[in-house]
C-alpha cells in the first residue's frame, strides 16, 4: 500500500457512520447482549473504540513530538460501559472523537511515517506501523461487534446453522 495515510483515513472515516446506523436502528437490548459469557457485546466494542480513539490521537501527537509512550490496557484503563448513556449517544461521542482524529491525520505527511518512538511493551515502533494497527484495530472490533449481533440469529436459524460455523462464538 503506497498511500497508507489515505487508506487509514478511508477505513477510519467509515466507522462512525456504521455505528450511528447500528445504534439508531437496532434495539438497545440486542446491542447490549454479550455473544457468550465473558465476551464483549457490540456496545462494549463501541465503548472500547471510544476509549482507544483518545489513545490513538495522543499517540500520534507523541510520534510528532518524538516522545515515547506507555502501553494501554483496556481491562484496567478502559472506562466501563455506562448504562445511563444511550447507544446512539455513545455513537455520537465516538463520531466527535473520530472527527478530531481525522483532522489530526490530515496533517500527516508520508515523511512522518518513519518517525519512531518507544512503546513501553513493544519497543521501537514507527508511526506507519501504528497507523496500520489503528485501521486493523478499528475493523477488528467492528467485526467483533457484528459477530456479537449475529449470535441470536445464528442460534435461531435451525438447519442453516452449519453455514455460520466460522461466525459462531462459543
Amino acid at each position: 500500500m503506497d498511500n497508507i495515510i489515505a487508506y487509514v483515513r478511508a477505513v477510519l472515516s467509515t466507522t462512525p457512520a456504521r455505528w450511528q446506523s447500528l445504534t439508531e436502528t437496532l434495539p438497545a437490548d440486542l446491542l447490549r447482549r454479550p455473544p457468550a459469557p465473558n465476551e464483549w457485546s457490540a456496545l462494549e466494542c463501541l465503548q472500547h473504540l471510544v476509549d482507544t480513539e483518545q489513545i490513538f490521537s495522543v499517540r500520534v501527537r507523541h510520534f510528532l513530538a518524538g516522545q515515547d509512550f506507555p502501553a494501554f490496557d483496556p481491562d484496567t484503563e478502559g472506562t466501563r460501559l455506562s448504562t445511563e448513556q444511550s447507544p446512539s449517544s455513545l455513537a455520537a461521542t465516538f463520531a466527535r472523537y473520530r472527527a478530531a482524529s481525522l483532522d489530526l491525520l490530515a496533517q500527516l505527511t508520508p515523511g512522518d511515517l518513519a518517525r519512531s518512538v518507544r512503546h513501553s511493551e513493544l519497543g521501537p515502533v514507527t508511526l506507519g506501523e501504528m497507523l496500520h494497527e489503528w485501521a486493523a484495530h478499528d475493523l477488528m472490533h467492528t467485526v467483533q461487534a457484528e459477530r456479537a449481533l449475529m449470535q441470536p440469529f445464528i442460534a435461531g436459524c435451525g438447519p442453516w446453522r452449519p453455514y455460520f460455523t466460522d461466525h459462531t462464538v462459543a
